[in-house]
C-alpha cells in the first residue's frame, strides 16, 4: 500500500512484495491556460479531475484520472517568473514523466550514470521526496519516493 506524500498524491496499488520496485505512475504536461486546459480534458476527453494542488513556486498542478484505464495525467500550470515557465512551442509542453521508486537515492545514482542531470529536488521533514532529472532530449523524470509493502 502506498501512503500519501506531502502533494496529496495517494492511491493504493496491488504491489506484492518483490515486484518491481519502481514504476511509471503519470505523464505530466505543462499548459499555459489552467482552466481551460481542465475543461478539455475533462468534458471532452471525459478524464476525472481526483486532486489539485499548489507548488512552493507558486505553480499549479491537477491529476486527471481516466475512468477506465485508471491512467493519470497532471496538468501543470507555471506562473511567470518560476524557473519552470520557460517558453515552449504548442504541442511541445510534455512536462516530465513521474516514476514512483522504492529507493530514490539508488535510482538518482543510476539516472546520472547514464548520463541524466539533477534539476532540482524537494525535501519533506528532511528528505528527499522528489527529484527531477533532465534525460535524451530534455525529457523530465520525476522520481517519487514511496514504500510499497
Amino acid at each position: 500500500m502506498l501512503t500519501g506524500t506531502p502533494y496529496g498524491r495517494e492511491k493504493a496499488y496491488d504491489a506484492r512484495p518483490g515486484e518491481r520496485s519502481m514504476f511509471l505512475d503519470y505523464s505530466g504536461i505543462r499548459v499555459t491556460n489552467l482552466p481551460q486546459a481542465v475543461r478539455f480534458y475533462t468534458k471532452t476527453l471525459g478524464l476525472i479531475e481526483r486532486k489539485r494542488g499548489r507548488m512552493g513556486h507558486g505553480g499549479v498542478w491537477v491529476l486527471l484520472e481516466d475512468r477506465t484505464s485508471h491512467q493519470h495525467l497532471e496538468l501543470n500550470w507555471y506562473p511567470k517568473g518560476s524557473k519552470f515557465a520557460t517558453p515552449f512551442s504548442p504541442g511541445e509542453g510534455l512536462d516530465h514523466l513521474g516514476f514512483r521508486v522504492r529507493n530514490l537515492e539508488a535510482v538518482g545514482r543510476r539516472l546520472r550514470k547514464a548520463g541524466a542531470t539533477l534539476v532540482s529536488e524537494e525535501r519533506w521533514r528532511g528528505k528527499v521526496v522528489l527529484a527531477y532529472y533532465e534525460g535524451p532530449d530534455g525529457v523530465w523524470v520525476e522520481l517519487i519516493r514511496h514504500e510499497m509493502e
